[in-house]
């Protein structure tokens, strides 16, 4: 197994005070997983998720059903 680091991102559209989550995609294909942390915390906790539960929550986000209440 290599010792990829996370390449962490955030989106294009995180322009809200600071509330914002970073991703790193870069595991998607090699390990099946995204782990996703609090920008604010970088050295804090990462919360992991597979490639399908990511990819259903963007496409809830795309779509107006999964968002802030």
């Amino acid at each position: 197994m290599t010792s990829e680091t996370p390449r962490w991102f955030k989106s294009s559209y995180s322009d809200n005070g600071g509330a914002c989550v970073e991703a790193a995609d870069n595991f998607a294909m090699t390990r099946g997983m995204v782990p996703v942390r609090d920008s604010k915390s970088v050295d804090g906790p990462v919360v992991t998720f597979s490639t399908a539960a990511f990819s259903s929550f963007v496409a809830g986000v795309k779509a107006g059903t999964v968002g802030a209440a």
